[in-house]
């Protein structure tokens, strides 16, 4: 059987080591981005089963990358961010994220 396929965009390092070394314990398969821009070329190239998307990226804001994906497909994405406010969640699950978990998280949140 196929191992899933989740595709991590997140600038912080530490966390995405963190949450990559997670998922592949856990039987995944992991690719990752720092970026926006990248994590939208990764995304249209490997086509993901997950993506764990952050808001606050260096190059793009997190809002336009969801908006992007949800322009292609319906891949579901979970926001991982630091921006806990109730507008940001709403605005994040109207713009298409199918889940907002806010950081700092446990690691079984997202593998939940």
């Amino acid at each position: 059987m196929a191992k899933h396929k989740i595709l991590i965009i997140e600038d912080d390092k530490v966390i995405l080591k963190f949450v990559s070394l997670a998922l592949v314990t856990n039987g995944y398969e992991v690719l990752s981005s720092e970026s926006g821009i990248s994590g939208i070329g990764i995304f249209l190239s490997q086509n993901p089963d997950l993506i764990l998307l952050d808001l606050g990226l260096p190059d793009l804001d997190g809002m336009e990358v969801l908006q992007q994906i949800r322009e292609q497909k319906t891949t579901p994405v979970i926001v991982i961010s630091a921006r806990g406010r109730e507008t940001d969640k709403v605005l994040a699950l109207d713009h298409g994220a199918n889940d907002y978990v806010t950081k700092p998280f446990n690691v079984g949140e997202v593998l939940a």
